[in-house]
């Protein structure tokens, strides 16, 4: 790396490491978004161990059936004798890791194809858009049903349909980011120096855009993870009696929902926390990494 370079990159990096200070002061001024990411962390530590701290198995029938909760089974029983609330703990696996799986994947897809695209401009610009508009037109649900049932469903399979799905709304979100930073000057005085167009957009356009990865991805985990309990409750998803989804638990509850109400109540309220703590998280991470937004709390 040139002398001119190294400068470039300095002040760049600079700009990225004040950003971990902005994003504290933006946590004093939101505790709420505080408090949804440490829900999110601890959503994301059962999911790991949850099948460690389970008092029973997923498949355990040791239990009274359709028991009320109570202190013996907190959640409940199922209409299979099997604790609800053991359920609940280890479906989070699936839910979650799905959910993570398919965003890191359309994350991945979505900068490549948006940095790219938004600083080469061209020819490459137009097919990224076009194939946006493609995968922007089939319906999510439809689209995830057409690839589950073409190819075997497994925990590959269903990340990369979901991943598919989510990959529009992250490319053009960062496409637009690096147009607007592709003519600022440092990128032009990194092009006067002789920079190749690939080491401008890892070293230069990427930091800049980073801010914006962070926010479409952490909004995406919500989104993932409501597109699994779908295609499970629809029975197209990997779960199975000993390793459960909330999805599939909200399918298999609604014959019983009139006389075992917590059979669909808590796994919907695990998947609509899950849902809206990681959708407030990644808003207060919205507000501390855009300066449009730092002083508007």
């Amino acid at each position: 790396m040139t002398t001119s370079e190294a400068e470039i990159f300095q002040e760049v990096s600079y700009r990225g490491g004040s950003r971990f200070h902005d994003v504290v002061k933006a946590a004093k001024k939101n505790p709420l978004g505080v408090l949804f990411g440490v829900i999110c962390l601890l959503m994301i530590l059962l999911a790991i161990l949850g099948e460690s701290i389970a008092p029973h198995s997923a498949t355990a029938i040791d239990g009274p059936r359709l028991q009320e909760p109570s202190w013996a089974y907190p959640f409940g029983t199922d209409n299979l004798f099997r604790d609800v609330f053991s359920r609940v703990l280890i479906g989070a696996r699936i839910s979650l890791g799905i959910g993570f799986g398919s965003v890191i994947l359309a994350t991945g897809i979505g900068v490549f194809l948006g940095v790219t695209s938004g600083y080469l401009g061209g020819w490459w610009d137009m097919a990224v858009s076009r194939l946006i508009d493609l995968l922007i037109s089939f319906p999510p649900v439809v689209f995830l049903i057409f690839f589950l049932t073409i190819l075997p469903p497994d925990f590959w399979t269903v990340c990369i349909s979901i991943g598919l799905v989510l990959s529009p709304g992250t490319t053009r979100i960062v496409r637009s980011a690096t147009i607007a930073v592709r003519n600022l000057q440092f990128i032009e005085a990194a092009v006067s120096i002789g920079s190749s167009p690939t080491r401008i957009m890892v070293h230069h356009v990427l930091p800049n855009v980073t801010a914006a990865i962070i926010v479409i991805a952490s909004v995406q985990i919500g989104t993932a993870i409501l597109a699994e309990a779908t295609i499970s409750f629809l029975g197209l998803g990997v779960s199975n009696a000993a390793n459960p989804s909330w999805g599939r638990m909200l399918q298999e509850s609604r014959q019983f929902w009139r006389e075992a109400w917590w059979m669909a109540v808590i796994p919907g309220v695990a998947l609509s926390l899950a849902v809206l703590s990681f959708n407030l998280f990644g808003d207060a991470v919205r507000d501390g990494l855009d300066p449009r937004l730092r002083g508007s709390r």
